[in-house]
């Protein structure tokens, strides 16, 4: 473990951050939603579960208009009447601050955002994952994706890639249990409070109807986009689509949801070089007591993960302090947001202060 910026450890080489800094990024945010997310209790992202698919659309619109046009109430992570603002308040003051470009990409949101985007494929959304027919179309869904992230390479020198997906740590396991890894009671979550056996249940009443129990605990038996269709989402084919596409290092702005992305890319090419691609996530999810980031990824592949520590408990603002209570964590690529702004030169203290000022 090192340090190469206040507020920031390294697990792993810090030769690759060492190579990016004070070089040209590119943001990427991909939204997607699945009916997943409408099973109660099953997670946290959006005040209520009947706004949770609004929180991608909604996410969006807040980092490129400053308000909400797709509905009323503020994506929010609400636990006993007590709440933490969406991760997007985080991703938003990291590009005011920085001024750096960025795109929304939507894989399959069941809410537009009223935002200029690109839409892969059909753009359909995620079906709830216990029926074991989740997706579609993932394969056309990846292939597009390494369109955009090819062209986006041709003038960029690194790709910051952050997601925005309801019920994404329940389909990150599906796909990871899938693909034959230990996840069970590892994958992250946006409460205080895991639902780890809820999250395992619906996982494996999709596996069972999708006919792929046989497979599970066996890397490399079974397919990964008949993975991704039986328990998967939109956004992971569409982030690892974007990894392959990527003629430039990639900085993977997530936590446990990104790790399945890695084990998907894995599964797609045994022989994938990850020297090029890291983690970038916030200390809520590598300290996280509830989940095991590492454990995951050390079965995956040798990966290096930089984790961003933007020190709330310095903050006035207290929805921001609640993140240290366990709500939210991460999300719409705050922690890898935030790492593409040390490495643009700004400190932990400025990226804190632009946070509480959207946030007030």
């Amino acid at each position: 473990m090192a340090e190469l910026f206040n507020g920031l450890k390294s697990y792993g080489s810090n030769n690759f951050l060492k190579e990016l800094k004070g070089k040209k990024p590119f943001f990427v945010c991909v939204i997607a939603t699945t009916a997943t997310s409408r099973i109660p209790d099953i997670s946290g992202a959006g005040a209520t579960s009947e706004l949770m698919e609004y929180t991608p659309a909604g996410d969006v619109e807040l980092i490129a208009w400053g308000e909400l046009r797709c509905c009323e109430i503020p994506p929010q992570t609400v636990v006993d009447g007590d709440s933490a603002p969406t991760p997007a308040m985080l991703t938003k003051a990291v590009l005011e601050l920085t001024d750096a470009p960025y795109l929304v990409v939507n894989a399959g949101s069941r809410i537009n955002p009223d935002i200029p985007y690109i839409k892969l494929a059909d753009g359909k959304y995620g079906e709830d994952i216990r029926t074991g027919k989740a997706l579609k179309n993932p394969k056309k869904i990846f292939e597009e994706a390494k369109l955009i992230s090819g062209e986006l390479s041709k003038n960029n020198d690194y790709l910051v890639i952050g997601e925005s997906i309801p019920g994404g740590t329940t389909t990150a396991l599906g796909v990871l249990t899938a693909l034959g890894y230990d996840a069970d009671f590892k994958v992250s979550g946006s409460k205080p409070f895991n639902p780890h056996n809820l999250k395992k249940e619906v996982v494996m009443e999709g596996l069972t109807n999708a006919n792929l129990l046989d497979g599970i605990g066996n890397i490399g038996k079974i397919d990964p986009f008949e993975a991704i269709s039986a328990v998967g989402d939109p956004m992971i084919p569409a982030v690892a689509g974007m990894v392959f596409g990527a003629t430039v290092p990639v900085i993977l702005a997530g936590g446990t949801q990104m790790v399945a992305v890695t084990s998907f890319i894995k599964a797609i090419d045994s022989n994938f070089d990850f020297s090029k691609i890291c983690i970038g996530t916030t200390s809520f999810v590598a300290n996280d007591e509830s989940s095991d980031l590492f454990n995951i990824l050390s079965q995956v592949d040798d990966i290096d993960v930089h984790v961003v520590n933007p020190n709330f408990e310095k903050s006035s603002n207290d929805g921001l302090k609640n993140y240290l209570k366990g709500f939210v964590k991460e999300g719409v690529g705050a922690g890898g947001a935030m790492l593409m702004a040390l490495l643009l030169g700004y400190s932990i203290e400025e990226i804190r202060d632009k946070v509480e000022e959207l946030c007030d």
